[in-house]
């Protein structure tokens, strides 16, 4: 059993793309998975209403949670499921610290840009602040958005920028994760891109971060 949280500082940065793509492949290996949707904007929760009202199987059982509690109920949750994915609002919010206080690991999604990457040293902070009180806690900062241009280097740079910080709270995985339309339309059918297979690399890719996220 696990508790995985995909959250950060700045919105748009994919962080229900990672949460509902782990979500559904859990699923598709049996496991009985939870998705917990704790960002008002109702993304998440969106996404599984989609896949329930188009059978798509496996079924991803999802619900909301907001607001105070929550750390206790994202805890009792956990006693009934074998895995949860909490999919956190994109700003440092009461639901954010609240479920970096109890999930055994965070992933942090930032593209490759400066302003996202301004936002790694309030992420170290604030998981430095959590780690008081969850002493379990591991972090990491997930490349997603990356240029498919190979002669774009922002990813590189990105990584140079994470050596030169040494940020004491947070690793950085070593797969990345590229803008591709592939994610977008694939979640647009209540699918992960693993699913929709029209998009090998893009599957490729999400099956690397499974596999550094769940490992195998």
């Amino acid at each position: 059993m696990s508790i995985v949280l995909f959250g950060g500082e700045k919105g748009g940065t994919g962080k229900t793309t990672l949460a509902t793509n782990m979500a559904a492949m859990l699923a598709l290996q049996g496991k009985d998975v939870l998705l917990l949707d704790t960002d008002r904007q109702g993304t998440a929760s969106f996404w599984a209403t989609v896949r329930e009202e188009t059978e798509v199987e496996p079924r991803v059982a999802c619900v909301q949670k907001f607001g105070k509690g929550l750390a206790t109920q994202i805890l009792d949750l956990a006693e009934r499921y074998e895995e949860v994915i909490i999919d956190a609002g994109g700003r440092d919010s009461m639901e954010l610290r609240y479920a970096l206080g109890v999930c055994d690991r965070a992933y942090l999604p930032i593209q490759p840009f400066q302003f996202d990457i301004w936002t790694i040293r309030q992420m170290d902070d604030l998981v430095d602040m959590a780690g008081a009180i969850n002493g379990n806690l591991q972090a990491s900062i997930v490349l997603n958005r990356v240029s498919t241009n190979p002669s774009v280097k922002e990813d590189q740079e990105t990584r140079e920028f994470f050596r030169e910080e040494g940020f004491t709270n947070l690793t950085l995985l070593a797969g990345v994760l590229r803008d591709r339309i592939a994610f977008r339309k694939s979640a647009r059918d209540g699918l992960s891109v693993v699913e929709w297979k029209r998009d090998r690399k893009a599957a490729s890719e999400m099956n690397q971060l499974f596999c550094e996220v769940y490992g195998g």
